[in-house]
């Protein structure tokens, strides 16, 4: 008889988070943070003397879409900020390795997120109109990290990712922080946001 592999994750929270079973109970925002604060986006190629996290690009990413959609909800504002979430567990892949792992990687992605949502009161499955907002917002932000600091010229990055409105993107700039600093903004802001809605 064949022993079943461990598939959950201890948490620094005290939490045991299922992989493939995953309930919102077992989700804490600190853990989200902490992870998040500790992946390193673009594989961490990137300048600086710290990766850029993914909790850094969360928090851009919710600042960009609050400037595209100035009149959305509060509710719409944290899904924006937990877009990348599951990643705080599944890591960061680029999207190349993503292709050749194949639809295994959404189906994990999907059932975290869909726990993660559920936890801070989000629908489960984010409405297909307001995902198609969040990935704009977020390729907003990858050409700004492409061009800031993954080492892309802009006619590169425009063919990958689009060129963005300088409007849009004036007045942020990509910053490498320590992961404490970033993991407390990124709590900072979720409890802002929670305690709006």
């Amino acid at each position: 008889m064949s022993k079943q592999p461990r598939a959950w994750q201890k948490m620094l929270s005290g939490r045991r988070l299922d992989l493939l079973d995953p309930t919102p109970v077992d989700i804490e925002i600190e853990d989200i943070a902490h992870g998040l604060a500790f992946v390193a986006r673009w594989n961490g190629q990137t300048k600086g003397d710290f990766p850029y996290s993914v909790a850094e690009h969360s928090i851009l990413v919710e600042k960009l879409f609050q400037r595209l959609y100035p009149s959305s909800s509060v509710a719409a504002r944290l899904t924006a900020l937990l877009h990348d979430a599951p990643e705080y567990v599944i890591g960061d892949m680029i999207s190349p390795v993503k292709a050749a792992v194949g639809p295994d990687y959404g189906v994990l992605d999907d059932r975290l997120a869909g726990a993660i949502h559920i936890r801070f009161g989000l629908a489960a499955v984010t409405p297909k109109r307001l995902k198609a907002q969040i990935k704009k917002a977020d390729k907003v932000s990858a050409w700004m990290e492409a061009t800031q600091i993954a080492g892309f010229d802009e006619s590169e990055a425009n063919r990958f990712f689009g060129r963005p409105d300088p409007a849009l993107i004036a007045g942020f700039e990509i910053s490498l922080r320590p992961p404490v600093e970033v993991r407390e903004e990124f709590v900072a802001r979720h409890e802002a946001l929670l305690a709006q809605m």
